[in-house]
Parts: C-alpha cells; structure tokens; sequence
C-alpha cells in the first residue's frame, strides 16, 4: 500500500502517509473519499504540493468550484486557487480573511449546492497564531440529547456575509453592508441537515444571524449554545500547521476557524470540491425583515 491513515482524535481527524508521487493514484483517491466521511479532517504533512497537484488532486475528487470570483484574492493565472492572506498586495480588502477568525461553513451563504470540501496548503505560516480548528457537526448532532433533537430538528436558520463579518468591524458602514450583499446571498438553511446519505449534521457558524419564526435574541442565544456544544474538546481537532501541509475537510460537516494572527507575510492556497446537495434557499424579505424587528 503506498497509503497509511493514522487517526489523529476518536470523533475528529486523520494523518495521511502519502508521498506527493502517489496522491493521484486511485488507491489514495478512494482512501481519502471514505476517511473523508468517517474522520472529517485529513491531514498530508509537509507534501509540498504545488498549485497544479493540488487542483489536479482537487478535480480527482470532483468538481471544482470557486466561489470567491468577487473577493480580492484570486490570482489571474491560476483563477480556481484563491490566496489567504492579509498582505494587501495580494488581498486588497482583508475583511473577508478575518472573518474567518470565528467559526464558519465555506460557501454556506451562496445560492448553490453546498461545497463538498475544501482543500488547503500551508505556502507561508505566521510567526505566531495561525491555526486552524476544526469542529464536527456529525458528532456535536447525534451526541444532543433526544429531546434537544426534537426540539430543533425543524427549526431554520438565516445565514448572511453580514454576520460573518460583524465581529470584525461590529456595525459596518453602509457602503461595507452593500459590497456585502454584492458578495453573497442571505440564506435560509435548515439548522439540522439530512443528508443524501441518511446522516444528520448542524448547520451553524458565526454567520447564522437567527432563527425563523423566533425572536431575534431567543434565536442568537440559542445558535450560541450550539456553536459552543460543538466546538467542545472532544470534538476539535486543532491543527498547528507546517509549511507544506496540506490539509482537506469534509465542509459539508465541519466549521473551522483560523486562531487569530497579524502576520501578512502567512500565505495559504485553497482550492474547492463542488457538492451536489443543496440544503437551503435565499431567505424572503419577509424572513429578514422579521430577524431584525425589535421584539
């Protein structure tokens, strides 16, 4: 076998013995689609992967997909990488790189299928901070209690850029809020998704705004208990990385978040595995406009 899994934690995680000759091979391929389901976070160390192996790798596993066309960051040459960085040459506007300092779901507030994964390699690390965390949403749903899982098993969920990025700048500008709602749609997501396969997963992250049909702090205070639930110990895979590590999640049920750094000279290259379920649908204006009344 030219492949070894290591599992990293019981509920989270796996090392990945693979040299970078073989990660093509339909062998590795098939290997890293099963782990994938079971240990949601795959961890390659130091492959040193360039961008040709990582989008060929990517495309092995299916399709790609870029949803990051409008956010600075993309590179002309090679349009489906999109760049992680606060170095300002690369990124002119880093808002949307510190969001990711608080827990997210890739793509979870864009109109389409939800991606299936996501890909990333460590180019340049920061001398500090730089981490990434990665939370189970499989295992943080079926270890709820019974009458929990009655309880929110119906309820839905609206996602927005807007809430995502509130903990950056807290009450954005006008003109901020407008290139927001330019980047991505609000979404309604249910807050419990059944999979294709028969699994149940949370959907939350920091840009869950609230909750349909309840008033706007019940339903905040509620996807905070969530967020916290799932983002227990047991349930974490912290990863320190390496320059050179690559790294794929099962997006569709995992959130990550980076631990905060201020280095602009850290530089990470993502690349981005379509899926095909599509769990939500843009929210009414009548549902936004009902999140935000006072209550």
């Amino acid at each position: 076998m030219t492949i070894a899994v290591e599992p990293i934690k019981p509920n989270i995680g796996a090392l990945m013995h693979v040299s970078a000759d073989h990660l093509l091979d339909d062998e590795t391929i098939e290997t890293v689609r099963r782990e994938l389901e079971v240990r949601g976070v795959l961890v390659f160390p130091q492959l040193h992967a360039s961008d040709e192996l990582q989008l060929a790798f990517t495309d092995k596993l299916g399709e790609r997909v870029n949803f990051t066309r409008q956010v600075p960051g993309s590179d002309a040459e090679t349009p489906d990488v999109y760049r992680i960085t606060l170095n300002r040459k690369l990124n002119t506007e880093p808002d949307y790189v510190l969001g990711t300092f608080f827990w997210h779901i890739d793509g979870i507030t864009i109109d389409q299928p939800l991606p299936k994964a996501t890909v990333l390699s460590a180019r340049k690390l920061s001398a500090t901070g730089g981490a990434t965390e990665f939370a189970n949403l499989y295992a943080a749903w079926d270890l709820l209690p019974e009458d929990e899982k009655r309880e929110y098993e119906n309820l839905k969920v609206i996602h927005c850029v807007e809430a995502a990025v509130r903990p950056v700048h807290g009450h954005p500008s006008e003109e901020r809020r407008a290139r927001y709602k330019a980047m991505a749609a609000v979404m309604e997501q249910p807050l419990v998704w059944t999979h294709e396969d028969g699994r149940k997963s949370l959907l939350i992250g920091t840009h869950a705004d609230g909750i349909v049909g309840m008033p706007g702090a019940h339903g905040r205070a509620l996807l905070a208990r969530l967020q916290q639930w799932a983002a227990q110990p047991d349930l974490v895979y912290t990863h320190k990385w390496t320059e050179g590590d690559l790294v794929i999640w099962h997006n569709q049920g995992v959130m990550h978040r980076v631990v905060p750094y201020t280095d602009e000279g850290r530089i990470m290259h993502r690349t981005t595995i379509a899926g095909k379920e599509k769990p939500g649908h843009k929210a009414t204006e009548e549902e936004i406009v009902a999140l935000y009344e006072v209550t």
